[in-house]
């Protein structure tokens, strides 16, 4: 399977079977770390890293994933970039990406809610980048999906139903398996990338899902479409509901996150105060060891940083059926894969 110069922005435009590529991958170079196989597959490469956000695990992943191929990682942010805004004369996305093409072995853009107008717009300049672009262009979390976050996930999980880690990844072991994606009581007025990648890769694989969310906080329809499709290929149930506890009955994954409601934007601005007031008004949606107990002996997942105290307990975050490192480390690794494979 060739996938060199293949970009990844959302996991849904992938065949399984190419996911499949990368986290057999992942596993391979998870079990053998440093060996020199894979030590020198991006030797004097660079990999650009264009965040218009912060971030903790996406840097460190990528960066650790750079070296550890024997390439580079370079940070850019827009700020330290004469580019052409809204608003701003600059440089043009047309002659940037192709000017970044000329040095680098790949680009990974990161860019989400409180740096875009409206709900789309990071989507719409990732895909303007890897249109110009001849190398291949990551996500590496944007407004509308965060493919590394989904296939990590996917990984974790399966380690847990499966042998565990070290060994290869058998999604078998996640088919019938509910998926439970809830809302989260929180102040941090999130965007919805991480929670639709779960949903995507989760019905992918043969889960049932359930999303649970307080009234109006529903997410992107085309997204809940894909994932009523993905799980009736499979042979799989899809479900949504408004009901704090109901989702959590007979669920094998609890994926609890707090996300923005719909009407987060308005005339081009991210309302975000206005977000989190409105997100406290929610107390009784928060993951504790009362709902998990109503599950099938679930595994309690998050993409981090967690809002301990309102998307979830510290007793279940920090419980022994919580995956949320086994996941964040799995980042480094499938992200490792993603660049072999696309940019070696």
């Amino acid at each position: 399977m060739d996938l060199f110069g293949k970009d990844l922005i959302c996991t849904q435009e992938w065949s399984r079977e190419e996911l499949m590529a990368v986290l057999d991958l992942a596993a391979k170079m998870k079990r053998d770390r440093f060996s020199d196989r894979y030590a020198h597959l991006l030797k004097n490469k660079t990999f650009f890293m264009f965040f218009y956000n912060p971030s903790v695990r996406t840097r460190q992943s990528f960066e650790c994933a750079a070296t550890e191929l024997g390439g580079h990682a370079q940070f850019l942010e827009p700020k330290a970039m004469r580019l052409k805004t809204a608003t701003t004369a600059g440089e043009t996305i047309e002659d940037a990406a192709q000017v970044m093409s000329r040095y680098a072995a790949g680009l990974g853009i990161r860019i989400l809610e409180d740096k875009v107008p409206y709900y789309g717009a990071g989507d719409e300049l990732i895909r303007e980048y890897a249109y110009w672009c001849s190398i291949p262009v990551i996500s590496m979390a944007h407004d509308k999906f965060h493919p590394c976050q989904g296939l990590a996930d996917l990984m974790g999980w399966a380690e847990w139903f499966g042998k565990g880690p070290g060994y290869p990844i058998d999604p078998s072991v996640l088919e019938g398996k509910k998926l439970l994606v809830t809302w989260g009581h929180g102040a941090l007025a999130r965007s919805w990338c991480s929670v639709q990648e779960a949903l995507l890769i989760g019905s992918r694989f043969g889960m049932d899902v359930v999303l649970a969310h307080p009234e109006g906080y529903t997410l992107d329809p085309q997204v809940i479409e894909w994932t009523r499709q993905n799980c009736a290929a499979n042979g799989r149930t899809f479900e949504e509901t408004t009901e704090v506890r109901k989702g959590y009955e007979g669920a094998h994954v609890v994926y609890s996150r707090h996300w923005m409601s719909p009407q987060a934007y308005q005339d081009g601005e991210f309302l975000k105060q206005q977000e989190i007031e409105k997100a406290l008004q929610y107390p009784e949606w928060i993951c504790d060891a009362d709902k998990m107990a109503l599950t099938d002996n679930a595994i309690f997942t998050h993409p981090m940083p967690i809002d301990r105290g309102h998307e979830v307990t510290d007793e279940v975050a920090s419980g022994p059926r919580s995956c949320i490192y086994d996941v964040a480390e799995n980042r480094l690794h499938v992200q490792k894969a993603i660049m072999a494979l696309t940019m070696a």
